[in-house]
């Protein structure tokens, strides 16, 4: 039996250079929190998740003042019980958000602590679908203060001259004229074969004003509506699913394999964009992705291909990495020793143990609110 003898987090602030914009708000900074777990093999997994744009540290105080506790002194191998403790543990404080992102970095730490001692990349751990390269899409097309739609056109039309046949753009922050004219941009200067994401990011409260955009946006033929709605009004989801042609797609936020199979059930979705930073860990990940192929349902995991490389090389109906080209929006890649190799849209699989990658300590503490502790 491998024992966990340590258990250490830390929060880190990494500005953005630029601000960013979504639909209905503005991004200055993120909030990253780091964890290590520590065996008495001497091998240490790693796990991270997005905590937010403030009080990421929250999320850093359930590892250590709640979750760290059940972990130590625990048998390393035993991810399933132990996923099982850390959320009856945690069952007061939260279900999902700052709490459930918790259990999910350490589950990962598990996961990644026990493929390296084992001396194999995650996804072969985990049982590999795909040994070389995996399926990928670039995720962009973010608001930035004057940026034209035709300048968002030439940064589509850059990812697809890199080899990525699907590409990913915001919408719903502008008016209806504004949005089909960005939209109307991208289509033009991607040509008519190349798969157009539309990412909403919560932007309409209510179904007749998504399904306004919709129909200006159906004649461009995207290839799904992502998160039209707050990820709690699945209902509005299902009316909007039933009412359009275009795939919707959600999940991003969204914890625990009870929700998915509430968005399964109700049809408000078809596709999945389950996060194992925010769902509970590859422990529940694995679970979502297997109920959602019982259902006929793709996952396309949301954010970190650093971590989601290694679930869509491991499981059939788990079909493609979002991939960020630079460092941007997704600023975590500073953090990180290693970047992934893309080639002609395709990732290639790490052939390191674990995840594959380590933190840059130096960067680390560049951009540390606390220390490891």
């Amino acid at each position: 039996m491998t024992t966990i003898t340590d258990v250490r987090a830390r929060t880190v602030n990494v500005p953005l250079d630029n601000p960013t914009s979504f639909s209905n708000r503005q991004v200055f900074k993120r909030d990253y929190v780091l964890v290590e777990v520590q065996g008495d093999d001497g091998h240490v997994g790693i796990g991270f998740c997005y905590g937010g744009n403030n009080a990421g540290s929250l999320v850093a105080h359930a590892v250590r003042d709640l979750l760290r506790p059940v972990l130590m002194g625990a048998d390393a191998h035993a991810t399933e019980a132990l996923w099982q403790s850390m959320y009856q543990e945690s069952l007061l404080h939260g279900r999902c958000g700052s709490v459930m992102r918790a259990i999910s970095i350490l589950d990962t730490a598990l996961w990644d602590r026990n493929a390296r001692a084992a001396g194999l990349p995650l996804y072969k751990y985990l049982g590999a679908s795909d040994t070389d390269s995996v399926p990928a899409y670039a995720s962009g097309g973010y608001y930035l203060d004057g940026k034209t739609p035709a300048m968002l056109g030439e940064e589509m039309a850059a990812y697809v001259a890199q080899g990525f046949t699907s590409v990913k753009m915001k919408v719903g922050r502008e008016d209806l004229v504004g949005e089909e004219s960005r939209l109307a941009a991208v289509r033009e200067a991607v040509g008519p074969n190349i798969q157009v994401m539309m990412d909403a990011n919560n932007a309409w409260r209510d179904l007749p004003s998504a399904l306004a955009f919709m129909r200006m946006a159906e004649p461009y033929n995207p290839f799904w509506i992502e998160e039209p709605f707050s990820p709690d009004d699945i209902d509005n989801h299902r009316r909007l699913a039933e009412r359009t042609p275009v795939p919707v797609a959600t999940g991003e936020i969204e914890a625990g394999r009870w929700r998915f199979r509430e968005l399964l059930e109700k049809e408000g979705a078809m596709i999945l964009q389950t996060d194992a930073a925010v769902c509970g860990g590859i422990t529940e990940f694995r679970r979502i992705a297997a109920t959602a192929a019982s259902f006929g349902v793709d996952i396309y995991p949301h954010w970190f291909h650093d971590l989601h490389i290694h679930l869509v090389a491991s499981a059939p109906n788990v079909r493609m990495v979002e991939f960020f080209a630079d460092d941007q929006v997704l600023n975590f890649r500073r953090l990180v020793d290693t970047q992934l190799e893309f080639v002609d849209g395709r990732l290639r699989l790490p052939t390191t143990p674990g995840l594959g990658f380590g933190f840059d300590q130096e960067a680390l503490d560049r951009y540390a609110i606390e220390g490891w502790h």
